[in-house]
């Protein structure tokens, strides 16, 4: 029985059922935030006594953290695959590094609908600069697709995501840097998705810019990073103004850094970087092969396994898209999605996301106006995981649940819903806020 590729912090949790007793976590959201690896844990561990300011201080710890935080850019960098002269630039997530990137583009931007809002939004929002093309059925009526655009008008970049956070399927993107390079433009890469799953080389595949988060490539302690070229970056208006990005500074006069610093000011998340630093280590000292094959296999047993059960759908947006990621969507007939995901983690301990996943219009492309379940794996997933959500929703489509479940403002819930909290932990429903991609 294949198990975990890497140990994963929260592997052998234990979660309580509504039914009675306690049964393993079966992790099946990597997609939404990935478990940090027990690597990484040790390494916070190990860096917190070292914890202080960075770039300014003379102390002995300011020191330490200062060649942890400069030389996990060479980390990060490396592991990418990224040019000499590429920067490494760590914000809080992709989100903020599409939205930095964003405001330092010069030209007008061509994307597809198939994008996470955190490579829509900030292109949306940029006053008419901005073409969003419906993809077609196919990847190759799609590259198609692109080439018109970028022959019919000038853009200076192209943005994609690299794996849907939706389906999983990965666009080939040396064709598509050839594509924007041919026609004058960059390539900018959204990979949230892409990087936790694959070896991506930025300067063998022609990718100008990358994006990605630390929280889903096994280091959940609030870093991301921008990496590509210089010249966008050193030209732009830096991103934040405050303390660091800037060399000197009147009341009538400041004069910015160029380089990473000039959009990095503030106090850097030390801890956050050097955890995303380490994440990349332990997942560049993978076999490759063995890496992608864990994952393939995975994934085959979830979709053969959910494929033979009737009345589930799964959803894809190409109907030739091959070798894609960990990441699989799927409806349940007559059931609302939120309800089949409380069943599963109350009756089974089992957690998979529900909802329309940042990409309200690549959802709508397939058809989908509500919310639908996704199930998404990671080197931390093992077959017993994928079995034991085939087996609870064969009983979910049999049976149905053994609990009764209502409705309530945070979505569903276990009526009179028994299982215990951690002392430390608040209740549920504590907020009155409603946040996420659920509607």
């Amino acid at each position: 029985m294949r198990g975990a590729l890497l140990p994963v912090i929260g592997g052998d949790l234990m979660v309580p059922l509504v039914t009675g007793g306690e049964i393993r976590s079966a992790n099946l959201d990597y997609a939404a935030s990935a478990p940090a690896l027990e690597s990484v844990a040790e390494r916070v561990t190990e860096l917190l006594p070292f914890y202080a300011s960075v770039h300014r201080g003379s102390g002995y710890a300011s020191q330490v953290s200062t060649s942890v935080y400069e030389s996990a850019r060479r980390i990060v960098g490396e592991f990418l695959g990224a040019r000499p002269d590429d920067y490494v630039l760590f914000t809080r997530n992709t989100t903020d590094s599409l939205n930095l990137l964003a405001s330092v583009s010069p030209g007008r931007t061509l994307l597809l609908d198939t994008e996470h809002h955190a490579n829509l939004l900030p292109w949306q929002r940029s006053e008419g600069r901005a073409t969003v093309l419906a993809a077609e059925r196919s990847i190759a009526a799609t590259l198609e697709l692109l080439e018109r655009a970028l022959a019919a008008e000038s853009f200076a970049l192209v943005t994609v995501t690299g794996a849907s956070n939706v389906t999983g399927e990965r666009l080939p993107l040396e064709l598509i840097a050839g594509l924007a390079h041919a026609a004058g433009a960059r390539l900018a890469v959204d990979g949230a998705q892409l990087v936790p799953h694959r070896r991506v080389d930025m300067a063998a595949t022609g990718i100008d810019y990358l994006a990605f988060s630390g929280h889903k490539t096994y280091a959940p302690f609030g870093a991301g990073a921008l990496i590509g070229r210089a010249d966008w970056l050193d030209a732009g208006r830096a991103y934040l103004a405050g303390g660091g990005a800037v060399s000197r500074v009147t009341l009538d006069r400041t004069d910015w850094h160029i380089g990473p610093a000039r959009h990095e000011s503030g106090s850097p998340n030390v801890v956050g970087v050097a955890a995303m630093a380490r994440a990349v280590e332990a997942l560049s000292g993978l076999d490759e092969a063995a890496w992608v094959s864990h994952e393939r296999e995975l994934r085959e047993r979830l979709v053969s396994g959910l494929a033979s059960l009737d009345r589930i759908s799964l959803h894809r947006a190409f109907d030739d898209s091959d070798e894609p990621v960990g990441v699989v969507t799927f409806t349940v007939e007559g059931a609302d999605a939120g309800l089949v995901s409380a069943y599963l983690s109350a009756e089974w301990g089992i957690a998979v996301r529900d909802g329309r996943f940042c990409a309200h219009p690549l959802l709508d492309r397939l058809g989908l106006t509500g919310p639908a379940v996704r199930a998404s794996l990671g080197v931390g997933s093992g077959e017993e995981d994928v079995d034991r959500l085939i087996e609870a929703l064969a009983r979910f489509r049999g049976d149905g649940p053994r609990w009764e479940y209502e409705l309530g403002a945070e979505g569903w819930e276990p009526v009179g819903d028994p299982r215990p909290r951690p002392d430390w932990a608040p209740d549920a429903g504590t907020s009155s806020h409603s946040f996420g991609c659920s509607f």
